[in-house]
């Protein structure tokens, strides 16, 4: 019988509960929020299928493949729309795609509604939209083995997704390769804990007192590579954090503490690979195929079985494909051959304090606090100082204000301003820039224009720039007595923004201006004498907004999360999120729009 005494033993995927007849092995979920089986000695006939099921027990026997080497290739679906709601390619996508148009079925893992995940199979094509894209969860495969195994008795045609331990537990407990059977499987880093996961979704509820209604661990809309957490709440208000500033990336990224015991040391890692096609992002793929590098995320399709060759050949018609060499592929993705590294913090001790401190707290104490090796430190001051170099044009008069207008302590913690060549900064006394995190000014897309950029900010003015505020050449930004200026950060502007601010403009985080913005806050010294008239009112712009070319902003508008204003739109009432307007007086033209970088 199954006796877990050591858990990097047992992956979790549920095989040896499927195959017992007697109904003696349940699941018990430790204090870790991973699940391990429990066997009722009372029913057990001690017919051991539980170890024969085993996918780490036998797992020699299990690796292997008809094909001596996997045929690799750089792949997207053809239509960007999957592509743009797809972890990488959209190549499970296409794969499904044959599969629903043979009148097959289609299994992966899927959210329940509390976003714990379950693996689900259907016929149905509407499905495959809580199908596609990557979870990053333990998914319970509880009843699905035998599920699966009743439809392919029934000769019904099928394709299956989920980790290399779980569909290694597939081939174990079907015993036989069936030729009506596609499995599929990704590079897998490593199996996070539910537990934390809830945790990290209970801080937004807790937070702002509503429900989480949606969540994507990598929505696209700042682009593949940021690998940006999308949390959507009841009440409208969708979240945002990118890899750099999401505590549960990190966590999962640096520290290796949320994911499962067995993922230190993963008997699945290399090859051959036992799905007949293995899927992942193609990391590094602009060092291989740069002209299909658009960073909308491009899959690596592995083809490891004679069987995967031909059914990947059916879905050609739905991609765009090219073969490169086997030796490509590894460079970007290590998780194909590497182990995750045991954990940098106290396991022990960090799920103990799980079940007592909120995540917040949690990331203070475990992910905020990890330390960071030499190597680290050093390619990040080294990658800080090029980038000061570079933003300044190794300009004389550009390095000068960079060290007059940043304090040592700012300099050295990274809290920077980056001047480029031939901007003016005028600092009354009294006024004040804020940083957080490098922000550049003046940036230059040609390098020998003497286009100026100047930068006013008044007595009592304050300017706040968020990480990766990038406001670029022929700038007019003016801060005036006592207002305040705040740009959010990983945004900014491209060339010519004027941006004058007489009480409070907030520019959100994610927005982006396209050439000759205008967004003000007042009318000057100009008076109406009108009811109710006043001659300032600040402008908000909520996060990942897209200001096009030539558009004006007016005093009192309040713009939502993701709206789109329209090239020499001029906008003087609010715009509701994600909504698009244009013309002069700017009206609605979209709603429900999304749009990345």
């Amino acid at each position: 019988m199954v006796n877990i005494a050591d858990k990097a033993m047992c992956c979790g995927c549920n095989a040896c509960g499927d195959v017992c007849a007697h109904d003696a092995i349940t699941f018990k979920t430790d204090i870790e929020g991973f699940w391990y089986p429990e066997v009722d000695k009372s029913k057990c006939t001690d017919c051991r299928l539980c170890e024969k099921v085993c996918p780490i027990i036998n797992i020699d026997t299990l690796k292997k493949n008809d094909l001596k080497q996997s045929i690799c290739y750089v792949a997207e679906h053809k239509d960007i729309e999957v592509v743009f709601d797809s972890t990488s390619g959209g190549l499970f996508s296409a794969l499904a795609d044959i599969m629903y148009r043979n009148k097959g079925y289609v299994g992966g893992a899927i959210f329940n509604e509390d976003f714990s995940v379950r693996q689900y199979i259907s016929p149905d094509k509407k499905d495959l939209i809580k199908l596609r894209s990557s979870k990053y969860l333990q998914s319970n495969f509880t009843g699905f083995y035998k599920q699966l195994r009743d439809l392919l008795k029934k000769e019904e045609n099928v394709l299956v997704c989920g980790s290399p331990c779980q569909m290694a537990a597939l081939r174990s407990f079907l015993r036989k390769d069936y030729e009506n059977l596609i499995i599929v499987d990704f590079v897998c880093r490593g199996t996070n804990s539910p537990k934390v996961w809830r945790k990290y979704l209970d801080t937004f509820e807790e937070r702002y007192g509503s429900p989480v209604v949606y969540c994507k661990a990598k929505s696209k809309e700042y682009g593949w590579r940021n690998l940006t957490q999308k949390v959507v709440l009841a009440n409208g208000k969708a979240y945002y954090e990118p890899k750099d500033s999401n505590n549960y990336t990190k966590g999962y990224l640096q520290t290796g503490v949320f994911c499962r015991p067995s993922c230190y040391e993963c008997k699945f890692k290399g090859y051959p690979r036992i799905a007949d096609i293995t899927l992942a992002d193609f990391w590094g793929v602009e060092n291989v195929k740069k002209t299909m590098d658009k960073n909308l995320g491009l899959s690596l399709v592995m083809v490891n079985s004679q069987k995967g060759a031909s059914f990947f050949e059916k879905a050609k018609i739905r991609i765009n494909a090219f073969q490169v060499p086997f030796e490509t592929i590894e460079k970007g993705n290590l998780a194909l051959t590497k182990s995750l590294d045991k954990p940098k913090v106290n396991r022990e001790r960090f799920f103990k304090d799980l079940d007592n401190m909120t995540f917040t707290q949690i990331a203070d104490k475990y992910i905020l606090s990890t330390p960071m090796s030499k190597k680290f430190i050093i390619k990040k001051y080294i990658k800080y100082l090029f980038a000061v170099w570079r933003g300044t044009n190794h300009s004389p008069k550009a390095i000068y204000q960079f060290f007059k207008y940043n304090t040592f302590n700012e300099i050295i913690h990274g809290n920077v301003l980056i001047p480029a060549s031939h901007v003016v900064i005028q600092l009354e006394k009294g006024g004040k820039i804020i940083k957080k995190g490098i922000s550049y000014i003046g940036t230059k897309r040609y390098r020998k224009s003497k286009l100026e950029t100047r930068l006013l900010i008044e007595k009592g003015g304050v300017l706040e720039l968020g990480p990766n505020t990038n406001i670029m050449y022929g700038a007019d930004i003016e801060v005036f007595h006592d207002a305040r200026l705040i740009y959010k950060g990983e945004g900014g502007s491209n060339i010519g923004a004027t941006v004058i601010c007489g009480e409070k403009i907030e520019i959100g985080k994610g927005t982006m201006m396209g050439r000759n913005v205008l967004i003000r806050d007042n009318n000057g010294d100009h008076y109406i004498n009108r009811t109710g008239y006043k001659n300032t009112r600040p402008v908000v712009i909520g996060e990942k907004a897209w200001l096009c070319e030539g558009c004006t902003i007016m005093l009192g508008v309040n713009i939502g999360d993701g709206a789109i204003v329209g090239a020499k739109a001029f906008v003087t009432s609010n715009i509701p999120p994600n909504t698009m307007v244009s013309g002069n007086p700017s009206k609605v033209v979209d709603e429900d729009v999304l749009w990345k970088y």
